[in-house]
């Protein structure tokens, strides 16, 4: 039986009021906005409200892309969130966004492979959909990742922000869809980009606090060696899946991290500015919603066209990575 394209019919996406610029935080630690310019690429960042947790960014930004698909929440069939930073611990946060969108007919779920999350989760909603268990998948990544960053520790606090962007993936036509997926992970790596506090290795407790294990910690110089290694090879092995050479990339959509490693993967597949879509000066990093905001923002401003080929590309804690070949 011939299996029919499957590739994402609506995007949408959703950012925090509050912004949080270099500027502000040079009164927080000690750092100056050309350092952080200059390293990161980052100028300001989004910061989720006091009454703000990962579910309601996802509701916002999942209502736009249920829109953009010309469907409604009873059409989905199923919900997938990508997301470290999760409303609680149980139940999901995918669950949450069922009820509050009014999708009770959705299944619901929550994945959790950071940065890498979102083509993690575009992979495993294609295949349900790719089999027939499911025919319209709602996939977000979403973040309040300021509620685990430490604003007193200058080497993570410049980096972060909140956010989040959705897509509803179902079937497409001939010659359109996803053509490959490329997932990777390396558990060795764990201890370079972790929250240590609050599980069950490292229950709660006045010591865990008071040693702010609740925080991201950073082994910033190996993770971006990693990264520059990573982001680069995991696009080219995606690409060789697909049959597709770098001369046919339209558009580049990166994890937003750091300005030095989406250059480093630019340079590697040849592609010039133009090519690539570049937000994280006004976002920062958003872990898991960084790729979707990022093709949310390139739908809205008409860069993307129907026939065109995209490569996504990310890594994360886990150390995690993942990238993915669509013609649009």
């Amino acid at each position: 039986m011939k299996v029919q394209p499957v590739g994402i019919i609506g995007t949408g996406k959703y950012v925090p009021e509050r912004i949080l610029t270099n500027q502000e935080l040079e009164q927080m630690v000690e750092t100056n906005d050309e350092w952080i310019v200059t390293r990161t690429g980052i100028k300001e960042r989004r910061m989720a409200a006091a009454a703000e947790a990962t579910s309601d960014l996802a509701f916002e930004a999942s209502k736009k892309a249920i829109e953009a698909a010309g469907l409604t929440a009873k059409d989905i069939d199923l919900i997938i969130v990508a997301t470290i930073t999760p409303d609680m611990f149980f139940p999901s946060t995918a669950c949450l966004l069922q009820d509050k969108l009014g999708a009770p007919q959705a299944a619901a779920f929550d994945l959790s492979a950071a940065c890498s999350g979102f083509i993690y989760g575009l992979a495993t909603a294609t295949s349900m959909i790719s089999t027939g268990l499911y025919k319209h998948v709602l996939v977000v990544g979403a973040e309040t990742l300021s509620r685990i960053t430490d604003y007193t520790d200058r080497n993570t606090c410049i980096l972060f922000g909140d956010g989040a962007g959705a897509v509803v993936l179902g079937h497409v036509e001939e010659g359109r869809g996803f053509k490959s997926f490329e997932l990777g992970a390396d558990g060795s790596g764990g201890e370079l980009l972790k929250v240590g506090g609050g599980g069950s290795r490292m229950p709660a407790s006045a010591e865990s606090l008071s040693e702010k294990q609740h925080f991201i910690h950073m082994a910033g110089n190996d993770v971006f060696k990693f990264a520059v290694r990573i982001m680069g090879s995991a696009a080219e092995e995606a690409l060789a899946k697909a049959g597709i050479s770098k001369e046919e990339i339209d558009l580049l959509v990166p994890h937003q991290a750091n300005i030095r490693i989406i250059q480093s993967a630019m340079n590697r597949l040849r592609l010039s500015e133009d090519k690539a879509m570049i937000n994280l000066h006004r976002y920062g990093n958003m872990s898991a919603a960084s790729i979707p905001v990022a093709l949310a923002e390139a739908v809205e401003q008409d860069r993307v066209k129907k026939g065109d080929c995209l490569v996504f590309v990310g890594f994360g804690g886990g150390l995690t990575w993942g990238a993915s070949v669509l013609i649009w």
